[in-house]
């Protein structure tokens, strides 16, 4: 047997010192045992006789060891029941070392019964009050047992008795409240129509003189003439976008939708707008407003009100031969005028209780903010006017430069329209405030 093997076997079989200490079992009963039962030695405690133990352990290992080198160097062979016990006493001093670190890790905690705080079920049985009534064998006379607690429970998050703020949880309600949005309808009254290059271009009637007349028999015939023009409009583009990250569009879902709908609102509240009043420069429409034809009452009327107005818009468009389909009226005017009375309290045009589509002499009435208070545009809408898609209002979503590097998406909300106003004359705008005043 070498040096090495023998004085590992000694050191093994120091470990004979054979079973544990009843200071290792002790510390073997305070780690199993739960924080609230650890005995009546503390862990400090313990770990001192440990350590006691531990060095005697030592001290014995060395002795054996002396002893086993100097056998070895006689040549004297190791018994095999001194190796079988050597073997044994080896596992148990494996057991005793982790049986030591778990006692560390345990002080470490400051799992100890003296370290723990009392809940308040145990500061009421371990109170004054409770064993003195209790040392009274429970008497029904006696006047009981209370507990006072010092800290009063709260909502607050401090590191501090009573706070209890934490285990408060918020209520969350479900989805986005969305902001209101506008009814858009200033589209639905114009003819709608396609487009596939960028121009628009149509040939318009802007003049014709009627001569047509009775004539007799070989006399000549009066001549008539008509004045034709081109007009040319190209498409114009409304777009804007939004970015986000991709995780936040996996951790709310709604967000997605979300986006989407509000890009392609705020494409149809800029086209609307575009619609009514684009002034024809740079990028803009060439809106129905500023080509329609002004106001100017056929007939005197007296005591006008502003339904009155309305009608003599109506048929200003008639007299130009294009009678009128709609009308457009801010949400202010239309709300005084569905609160007209009469001498008696009724009301004029109807029933507040009634659910029908909002009309005026029969023709839809579109109330939007996209055109001013106390203004107001008559016309043959589906006749007059006509609007082109070129790209029907789309959302897509792309990379735009190092997005991708970034977990960035784009999201893009765009159309591509064309504004034709054949007959301007078939539109009547004006100011109520004026043409009351007439």
């Amino acid at each position: 047997m070498t040096r090495k093997t023998a004085f590992l076997a000694a050191l093994s079989a120091c470990a004979v010192l054979g079973s544990m200490t009843a200071t290792e079992r002790a510390a073997g009963r305070y780690l199993r045992a739960p924080d609230h039962d650890a005995g009546t030695k503390s862990a400090a405690e313990l770990a001192a006789e440990i350590k006691a133990d531990h060095q005697r352990a030592i001290d014995a290992v060395k002795s054996i060891a002396e002893e086993a080198l100097g056998k070895a160097k006689s040549g004297e062979q190791l018994s095999t029941s001194l190796k079988e016990k050597a073997d044994e006493a080896l596992v148990k001093m494996n057991e005793f070392s982790e049986t030591v670190a778990r006692l560390e890790q345990k002080m470490q905690r400051g799992g100890g019964e003296a370290d723990r705080q009392k809940s308040y079920g145990e500061q009421f049985v371990d109170g004054e009050g409770f064993q003195s009534w209790k040392e009274s064998g429970f008497s029904k006379n006696y006047r009981g047992a209370d507990l006072k607690i010092k800290a009063t429970l709260t909502s607050a998050t401090t590191d501090s008795a009573g706070s209890v703020g934490d285990a408060i949880a918020p209520t969350r309600l479900p989805g986005v409240l969305e902001l209101p949005q506008r009814r858009l309808t200033v589209r639905d009254l114009i003819a709608p129509g396609q487009m596939g290059g960028n121009t628009l271009e149509y040939v318009k009637e802007t003049g014709f003189t009627n001569n047509a007349g009775m004539v007799a028999e070989a006399a000549a015939k009066p001549e008539s003439d008509m004045k034709l023009d081109l007009v040319t409009t190209s498409a114009k583009v409304i777009a804007h976008w939004m970015k986000a990250s991709k995780q936040v569009l996996d951790d709310i879902p709604q967000l997605r939708s979300m986006i989407d709908q509000r890009l392609g609102y705020g494409l149809a509240l800029k086209e609307e707008s575009q619609i009514l009043n684009g002034d024809n420069t740079g990028q803009n429409l060439n809106g129905i407003i500023p080509q329609a034809t002004s106001f100017s009452a056929p007939v005197a009327l007296g005591d006008l009100n502003i339904i009155d107005v309305l009608r003599l818009a109506m048929l200003q468009a008639a007299l130009a031969e294009y009678p009128a389909t709609g009308h457009v009226l801010n949400p202010t005017d239309w709300a005084y005028i569905e609160t007209l009375k009469d001498s008696i309290g009724r009301y004029i045009i109807g029933n507040p209780q009634g659910q029908t589509t909002p009309t005026l002499w029969s023709l839809p009435v579109v109330a939007t903010q996209s055109i001013a208070a106390k203004k107001f545009l008559t016309g043959s809408f589906r006749q007059a006017a006509q609007l082109f898609d070129r790209w029907e209002s789309r959302i897509e979503v792309g990379y735009v430069n190092d997005d991708f590097t970034k977990n960035l998406v784009t999201i893009l909300g765009e159309e591509r329209i064309a504004l034709a106003v054949y007959r301007p004359e078939a539109f009547i705008y004006g100011d109520f405030d004026t043409a009351l005043a007439a």
